[in-house]
């Protein structure tokens, strides 16, 4: 004839087994003492011989009590283990992260090799902001450029960044045969977040009588290096997010002194975000390759 014991009635029974107490078993249940006697007794019922020896206030296992505890344990462990693993496998895991454009395509991106092969079942979701002034959806983690650390209780300094005059390959050729100030040839082009930039640059570089032709702001740090490259003028380009521009050839420095700045990025996670491993998984990869 088949048996009908319930799990819960098992479970009971090894909690009140380790704990000695069913008051203790019922707080760590969240039943009431009463129903841990009873799923007990009905346990008892079932098996045909007593699980504890009740003493006046306290209870301890009975010699098979002791012997059904340490052969159901294992069983009961297995089968949780069991169902954790199968609801880890359902469970979809994501990492959502907030991140500067171009950051994102020309350093972060390119570091993202290996990434899948380590984690295959982790999905990523990159939101892109075009600058420091726009907002994205609410991520996990976020990358800003900030001049100081973000107030966030969990955030990580990455590394400074610097800016640098640069311009493509037939501009720099042609301006280094002019007798006059290339920088008063051509435009000048910068983010419109730092429409101070290049003062900021002529100032630390030691140009005392500088005099613009031409000023263009553009919305985007992309759209900066972009016109640089297709010959608009001279742009301030940063630091070491834009290398691969340089190793490549599409630009070239006009001049070695650099804008620097005390802004760095850091890597925040927000406080809403839940601790989940995944989160962590990525933000120990961010450290590892983004830590300069």
């Amino acid at each position: 004839m088949a048996v009908h014991t319930p799990l819960r009635g098992l479970r009971c029974f090894c909690v009140a087994a380790e704990c000695l107490s069913f008051k203790d078993t019922a707080r760590q249940l969240y039943l009431t003492p009463s129903a841990v006697s009873h799923q007990i007794k009905q346990l008892e019922e079932q098996l045909g011989f007593s699980l504890f020896e009740r003493q006046t206030r306290a209870v301890v296992l009975s010699r098979q009590g002791q012997q059904f505890y340490q052969a159901i344990k294992p069983l009961l462990q297995g089968i949780e283990s069991t169902v954790q693993e199968f609801c880890q496998q359902q469970r979809e895991q994501k990492v959502s992260i907030t991140l500067p454009e171009f950051f994102a395509s020309e350093f972060f991106v390119p570091r993202l090799v290996g990434w899948s092969e380590l984690h295959p079942d982790i999905n990523l979701q990159l939101e892109t902001v075009k600058s420091r002034s726009d907002q994205g959806r609410h991520t996990d983690l976020q990358i800003v450029l900030a001049s100081s650390k973000p107030t966030d209780k969990t955030s990580y300094q990455l590394f400074p960044i610097s800016y640098v005059p640069a311009c493509n390959p037939e501009w720099f050729e042609k301006l280094q045969n002019e007798e006059q100030s290339p920088l008063e040839q051509v435009p000048l082009i910068v983010h419109q977040a730092r429409p101070w930039c290049w003062h900021q640059w002529a100032d630390q570089a030691g140009f005392d009588d500088f005099r613009p032709k031409q000023i263009i702001q553009l919305d985007s740090m992309f759209s900066v290096a972009r016109a640089a490259q297709q010959g608009l003028g001279v742009a301030l380009i940063p630091l070491p997010i834009s290398t691969a521009w340089f190793d490549s050839g599409s630009l070239v420095r006009l001049y070695e002194e650099e804008l620097r700045t005390r802004d760095h990025y850091y890597l925040i996670q927000h406080e809403s975000a839940e601790h989940r491993p995944e989160i962590q998984l990525l933000i120990d990869w961010v450290l590892a390759r983004f830590q300069l």
